[in-house]
């Protein structure tokens, strides 16, 4: 993409999104939707009875790519109106059909159902990248199910789980915001043809009061557009809570890649698992050995956009005066298009990290044996009064060592807990089982069995109802 050096370019453009969300929030999208929105009213209106010609159409139709945007940058200089002057600007490539564009319509017909259809498209994009992703995941999650590891509570040593249940608890959150993102997209209403305040005024005129009429243009624009329902009141413009519903679930996917990336990010501290890192790649300009986790920050940065964008949405619904306050507009431009091209970045970055996720397991295994010993105290204790001691001598004993043990750690030796134990009397009945006893899988409870079970129950059915969306593969440059 080239771009003129002198003029700012939004990063999420030349930088961060994928080609088709650049696409569907692109003038090329914008301008010729309006025409074939433009064109859906007129076949409509005509096959109501008015009077339009089929040459007026035909004409229309032949010229709904060829956009002049330079010509309707001088229009809208001269008539500070964008919609009338993309009217004018067509106006003049279509002569014959000048005077019926636009007809009975208000700004809003093209502005709103044009934003409801980018909106809807733009969900659709991210769909294929949230299934994809969860199909990565999922592959990852089967891989490693039963490869123990340390598990975590408030960032400190806790029970083991195991790398794929782990990842189970990443996919499950993608598996709702799918659930969410069918819903919004669902959800989304054509504006339809409304006129002005969304009385129809306009309209009832031009059908000289003939009211099914109007109800039936409606119905048919709406079909010609792809949708299947309208919305059944309006104002001038289509409801702007439909615009926070919809960032709603794109915030979500943002939280959910943050917590995906900043747990990354801490494994990759601890060297367990660690984001794809190239062969050429530079971790740090001053320290050549790092390999930072730039993908997984970029990530939360990213997605830290997206989710303190759903606010202005929400400001945004809740200022609307009466039928319609145009303080909406510049900001719209801005917070809606951004909001879905940041998500669409954040999702690409996502599945380049998640299509090659590295586990180290020499790693991930040293890591739970230095604090086996003290997770495997339960055990220790449970085996050693089945051998005939005392449970409340040996609870004792067992606290002294771990207080010693854990001072030790402090201190900065290494964790003596096990040989603790190895060298006391009185658990001189069980040291021939402590090899068995500190096996990481013991403690790993059902956690194999629940991601082979929840990637048959949840995951597996959702890739095959969206078979067709597998397969998308990141657009990565930087």
């Amino acid at each position: 993409m080239t771009n003129d050096p002198r003029n700012y370019t939004s990063p999420l453009s030349s930088r961060y999104a994928s080609e088709a969300m650049r696409f569907n929030f692109s003038d090329t999208k914008k301008f010729t939707t309006w025409r074939r929105l433009w064109i859906a009213l007129a076949e409509a209106e005509q096959e109501l009875g008015l009077a339009i010609t089929d040459e007026q159409l035909d004409e229309l139709r032949g010229h709904v790519d060829d956009l002049d945007l330079e010509l309707a940058r001088r229009y809208e200089a001269e008539l500070r109106h964008d919609v009338m002057a993309h009217v004018h600007a067509w106006g003049d490539q279509c002569p014959k059909a000048r005077g019926i564009v636009h007809l009975g319509a208000t700004s809003c017909y093209v502005g709103d159902n044009t934003d409801l259809i980018v909106m809807r498209d733009g969900l659709h994009l991210l769909r294929r990248q949230v299934v994809s992703v969860i199909a990565k995941l999922a592959d990852f999650a089967r891989e490693w199910r039963e490869l123990p590891t340390l598990g975590f509570t408030h960032f400190q040593p806790a029970q083991a789980t195991t790398v794929g249940k782990r990842a189970c608890l990443w996919l499950q959150d993608l598996v709702h915001d799918l659930e969410d993102l069918d819903y919004a997209e669902r959800s989304i209403r054509f504006r339809g043809v409304k006129g002005t305040t969304g009385t129809q005024a306009s309209f009832l005129e031009l059908f000289d009061g003939d009211s099914d009429k109007v109800r039936e243009l409606d119905r048919k624009v709406t079909e010609s557009m792809g949708f299947e329902r309208t919305f059944g009141v309006t104002g001038q413009t289509y409801p702007r809570q439909l615009d926070f519903r919809v960032c709603q679930v794109l915030s979500s996917l943002a939280q959910s890649a943050h917590k995906f990336a900043t747990d990354l990010r801490l494994l990759a501290n601890r060297r367990e698992v660690e984001e794809p890192f190239g062969k050429k790649q530079i971790g740090s300009s001053a320290m050549p050995w790092k390999r930072n986790p730039m993908r997984s920050e970029r990530i939360c940065s990213l997605a830290r956009f997206v989710m303190s964008s759903l606010d202005n949405t929400a400001h945004t619904a809740a200022n609307q005066w009466l039928e319609r306050t145009l303080d909406d507009s510049a900001n719209r431009r801005i917070v809606i298009a951004e909001s879905f091209l940041a998500t669409d970045s954040t999702l690409n970055l996502y599945l380049d990290v998640a299509s090659g996720l590295v586990v180290h397991p020499p790693i991930v295994a040293r890591n739970l044996a230095a604090e086996l010993p003290f997770l495997a105290t339960e055990n220790v204790l449970m085996e050693a009064v089945k051998a005939g001691g005392d449970r409340q001598d040996l609870h004792e004993r067992i606290r002294a060592h771990s207080v010693a043990a854990a001072a030790e750690i402090n201190a900065g030796g290494e964790n003596t807990m096990r040989a603790r134990v190895a060298e006391d009397p009185a658990f001189a009945t069980i040291a021939g089982q402590l090899d068995d006893l500190l096996d990481g899988r013991r403690y790993v409870g059902r956690a194999p069995q629940q991601v082979l079970e929840f990637l048959a129950d949840e995951v597996e059915p959702l890739l095959q109802r969206h078979a067709d969306a597998v397969g998308v593969e990141a657009e990565v440059s930087v």
